[in-house]
């Protein structure tokens, strides 16, 4: 498999799994505050990490050299 496959194919995952903490944080905010803002921090980490690899997916398919 190419790198900008895999880089692709961890972008939806990760992708997929963002969407639910963001969705888990919202369904959580009445009940439990604390368990919310967990879900989110852990969203959060997430987004950093698919903009990292939203990066790297740019380099591989425009290399500047």
């Amino acid at each position: 498999m190419r790198r900008a496959d895999l880089i692709k194919s961890r972008q939806k995952a990760l992708n997929k799994r963002y969407k639910e903490l963001v969705e888990q944080a919202y369904n959580l905010r009445q009940t439990d505050s604390a368990l919310s803002d967990f879900s989110e921090f852990n969203a959060l980490k997430l987004l950093d990490q698919i903009n990292k690899l939203k990066y790297l997916s740019r380099e591989i398919t425009n290399p500047t050299s």
